[in-house]
């Protein structure tokens, strides 16, 4: 008897990576893998709810990783400041905590895949594990972030927030870049080396996977590059949807026939209360029906007007596929899930990737990116009613919806891998 090949998916510690791997996990039970996911603290049940067996990286090490939410906590003041200036603030301090992790989950992940023996390894993280590198079966990188995240001449920096072409801003945001992550991408070097891999060189932590590497950059937004990435190891996908429980929109008390809105920024921007606080007062003069993801601190809301239900949680892609517009943070799953859907984003970002993927909504003309602190109540009615009212987006959009449809890009990826973990022996029973 052959048994069916075991996917192991590792994503970071963020709900966009975990997500982003279910859908590709979906397609691969489908089609008769067994995926298996390994995951951080904190992230227990997330992958369980769908059915996918989970494999918690907890007790090993001497610290457990880091608190994110607790670590956002502490930073959240950074959120006020451009790309550049989070560089010292955000950025340098992520990537130090990014690579405490990987050291600290180094010996309970060899033994775990040890134990596992996947057949492939898929990471959707932005570093290299020494025990995926030595543990002797196809790893496959997934870039969920911004295509930013794979450098070349004519792409923005990443997490730059940069447009158009290269110019001496690019080069100001790269040196600088360069400059604060050096000690914890020498301290990262490090201990790879200890592990007997090879560390990228800097300013990066992760480089190509040999096997394959899958971009989550549809087309529409996707960037010209100098350097043509090898599409033997290069995969674009236009979208990695998951599949998500319906969802039925509640009865308001007004506004019943309105325009649907979702406003979402993620887990970590949920906690901004007082800035969505404001935003809600704008709602209330719309004639618009509106969904505001609070999260854990959904009761922080106590007047909330009659075109707007708040809650803890919505399965985002049944929501969005119904929505007319969808506000979000710029992270790379929401992005991805309105074009898949053909749904006009008003980008308002606040760290990360975010800033990338807003001045990318405007420089392709599918949404608008918006300050998310320094707007006027007119500033955010203008921008919600433009995007509503923008035929031509719409319609651009639309095609665009029915292009990423087609081209199934959970299933692209699901078929990838399968392809690459079939270039083992099947394991007998």
């Amino acid at each position: 008897m052959v048994p069916s090949k075991t996917i192991a998916l590792f994503p970071e510690a963020s709900y966009g990576a975990a997500l982003n791997c279910v859908g590709i996990a979906q397609e691969l039970r489908r089609l008769g893998a067994r995926p298996v996911f390994i995951c951080h603290p904190g992230f227990s049940g997330v992958f369980a709810e769908y059915g996918f067996p989970e494999y918690q990286l907890a007790d090993a090490a001497s610290e457990g990783p880091t608190d994110w939410n607790d670590f956002i906590e502490r930073h959240k003041d950074a959120f006020r400041q451009t790309p550049l200036e989070q560089l010292e603030t955000y950025v340098g301090p992520t990537w130090d905590a990014i690579v405490d992790t990987a050291i600290q989950v180094e010996e309970p992940l060899r033994q775990l895949l040890a134990r596992l023996k996947p057949d492939a390894i898929v990471l959707d993280n932005v570093v290299m594990f020494p025990a995926i590198a030595n543990a002797g079966v196809p790893w496959i990188r997934v870039v969920s972030c911004a295509e930013t995240e794979v450098p070349d001449p004519l792409v923005p920096p990443y997490l730059s927030g940069c447009g158009g072409k290269p110019s001496k801003e690019w080069q100001v945001f790269s040196t600088h870049y360069e400059k604060v992550v050096a000690p914890a991408h020498r301290r990262f070097s490090s201990f790879l080396n200890e592990c007997d891999v090879k560390a990228p060189a800097s300013p990066g932590f992760l480089d190509p996977s040999p096997w394959l590497n899958l971009l989550l950059a549809p087309e529409i937004i996707r960037h010209e590059r100098e350097v043509p990435l090898d599409p033997e190891t290069f995969v674009f996908l236009d979208g990695c949807v998951r599949r998500e429980t319906p969802y039925v929109p509640p009865r308001f008390a007004s506004h019943n026939d309105a325009p649907l809105v979702l406003t979402s920024f993620g887990s970590l921007g949920a906690m901004d209360v007082s800035m969505v606080k404001r935003m809600i007062e704008v709602f209330a003069t719309l004639p618009c029906r509106f969904l505001v993801n609070a999260g854990h601190w959904r009761d922080e809301y106590q007047d909330v007007p009659d075109n707007v239900f708040i809650d803890s949680w919505f399965p985002q892609p049944s929501v969005v596929e119904q929505a007319s517009l969808f506000i979000h943070h710029g992270g790379n799953n929401s992005f991805c899930e309105a074009l898949y859907y053909g749904v006009p984003s008003l980008v308002m970002p606040y760290c990360w990737d975010g800033h990338d993927n807003a001045r990318r909504a405007e420089e392709c003309g599918v949404g608008l990116r918006l300050n998310r602190y320094e707007w006027s109540k007119g500033g955010l009615s203008g921008a919600i009613r433009t995007l509503l009212e923008n035929a031509d987006m719409k319609a651009r959009l639309k095609a665009n919806s029915e292009k990423m449809k087609a081209a199934a890009g959970a299933t692209r990826a699901a078929e990838e891998i399968l392809s690459i973990a079939a270039t083992l022996p099947m394991r007998s029973l």
